[in-house]
C-alpha cells in the first residue's frame, strides 16, 4: 500500500493506494504502479503490463552483463558488422540538470504528455529561446565528436568525447538511460540504421558512421545527427550518404505555415527512389523541445497518415533513414541496434526545425550555414 499517488490510468486523476503486485516485485516506483481501484487496474491492464516487460527486459540485460554472458550467442547477423565490448555506463553529476528518466530509465513526463494530448505544441518565444540554446549546444557537441572521428578510433572513445563535451557545457546527454540506453550518444555504422550502442570496435577504412547527438539543457532537448565518411568510402557509399542528405534538404524546403506533416515523406521518398534507394518505415521524426520525443510523429515515406498542419512556433525533427537495399529492419539482441534486414548499408541525417512566420529555421544548423548545402569535404574523415 502507498499514499499520495495518482492513479496511472489515463484520464482518471484520482488518488490511489492500490499498487500493482508485479510492479512491486520488479521494483517499479509507486508513481508508475498505483491505481485507485480494481476497476481501473483491470481496465488498464492490457497497456500497463507492457511496463513489466520493459523492466523485466532491463533487469535481464543487467544480469546478463553482470554474468559476462553474450545476448548474441546463436544470433544470425544480417551483415558483416559485429558488436564490440561495451564499457561501464558513466554517470552524470547532480550539478547538471537531469531529465526525469535519468534515474529510472522511464521518461514519465513524455509518456504522460502523449497519453493526455496529441495536440502539437506551439512554443512561446521564451521556450523557443531555450530550445534554440539546447540545439546550439547539441551542434557544438556533434562537431567536437565529428572532428575526433577517424580510422582506428572506437565508438567508446567517441562516446567519452561526447559525454565530456556535454559536461563542459552543463548539459545532460539525452540518450543516457532513456529507456535504459547505456551510453551518451548513438553511433550507427554501415548496416546499422539507428540506435547503435558505442563499443570497443575500431572504425575501419570505408565505414560510414552516423553520430546521433541529443542534449538536455534547462528543461529542453536539442536533437541532430550526421553520417560521416571514414577513410576511403566506395562510390556507392558516398552516393548513399549524399542522397540521404538531399532527402532531408528536400523535405526542409516545404516547411512553412500551412504545410501538412504528411507531405514531408512524399518529398523524401521522391529523392530516394530517384536514386535507387529505399526509405525506412519503422522509425520517424518527432516533436522535440520539452520532451526528447514528442508529437507529432513524422513518417519519412510517401502516402503516410501523419496528422497535423505546420504553424509558427512548432519544433520538430526530420531524420530520414535511407537504405541501399530493402527498407525493412531488424533489431539486434541488445534490444537497441536496428540493422537492415539484408545487411546492406544505411545512412541518416537529422535536424531540429522551427516553423517561422515565413518558412523555417534550422535550429541545429552548422555555424554560418542557415540552409542545407552538401559538402563531402565537411563529412570526410581520415
Amino acid at each position: 500500500m502507498t499514499g499520495g499517488e495518482t492513479c496511472v490510468t489515463p484520464t482518471c486523476g484520482k488518488s490511489g493506494s492500490l499498487v500493482c503486485p508485479t510492479c512491486k516485485k520488479l521494483g517499479i516506483p509507486p508513481a508508475m504502479s498505483t491505481f485507485c481501484s480494481q476497476a481501473c487496474f483491470k481496465g488498464y491492464w492490457s497497456s500497463h503490463k507492457a511496463l513489466h516487460k520493459m523492466f523485466t527486459q532491463a533487469l535481464a540485460e543487467e544480469k546478463a552483463r553482470a554474468e559476462n554472458a553474450s545476448p548474441f550467442d546463436g544470433y544470425e547477423f544480417t551483415g558483416k558488422l559485429r558488436p564490440g565490448k561495451i564499457s561501464e555506463t558513466v554517470k552524470v553529476p547532480e550539478t547538471v540538470n537531469h531529465p526525469d528518466y535519468a534515474d529510472t530509465g522511464v521518461p514519465e513526463s513524455e509518456q504522460r504528455a502523449r497519453r493526455e494530448s496529441n495536440i502539437i505544441p506551439v512554443y512561446t518565444p521564451g521556450q523557443i529561446k531555450g530550445i534554440r540554446e539546447a540545439c546550439r549546444l547539441g551542434r557544438e557537441v556533434l562537431d567536437i565528436a565529428g572532428k575526433a572521428l577517424r580510422v582506428g578510433v572506437t565508438g567508446d572513445e567517441i562516446d567519452k568525447i561526447v559525454h565530456k563535451a556535454c559536461m563542459e557545457r552543463g548539459c545532460y546527454p539525452s540518450p543516457l538511460n532513456y529507456y535504459h540506453f547505456p551510453k551518451s550518444v548513438c553511433i550507427s555504422v554501415n548496416e546499422v540504421i539507428c540506435h547503435g550502442i558505442p563499443d570497443s570496435r575500431p572504425f575501419e577504412d570505408g565505414d560510414i558512421v552516423n553520430l546521433d547527438v541529443t542534449v538536455y539543457k534547462n528543461g529542453y532537448h536539442g536533437d541532430l545527427n550526421e553520417t560521416f565518411l571514414v577513410g576511403n568510402v566506395d562510390e556507392e557509399g558516398v552516393h548513399l550518404v549524399k542522397t540521404t542528405f538531399e532527402t532531408l534538404a528536400a523535405a526542409a524546403e516545404i516547411i512553412r505555415p500551412g504545410s501538412m506533416f504528411r507531405e514531408l515523406g512524399k518529398h523524401i521518398s521522391a529523392v530516394a527512389s530517384r536514386e535507387g534507394f529505399s526509405v525506412v518505415k519503422s522509425y520517424c521524426g518527432h516533436g522535440v523541445g520539452t520532451h526528447m520525443h514528442g508529437v507529432p510523429d513524422i513518417p519519412h515515406y510517401a502516402k503516410n497518415k501523419a496528422v497535423g498542419i505546420m504553424k509558427p512556433g512548432m519544433i520538430f525533427t526530420i531524420e530520414p533513414m535511407i537504405n541501399v537495399g530493402t527498407w525493412r529492419d531488424q533489431t539486434w539482441p541488445d534490444e537497441w541496434t536496428s540493422v537492415t534486414r539484408d545487411g546492406l548499408r544505411s545512412a541518416q541525417f537529422e535536424h531540429s526545425f522551427l516553423v517561422t512566420e515565413t518558412g523555417y529555421e534550422i535550429l541545429t544548423a552548422r555555424e554560418n550555414e542557415p540552409v542545407m548545402e552538401w559538402s563531402q569535404a565537411k563529412l570526410q574523415r581520415a
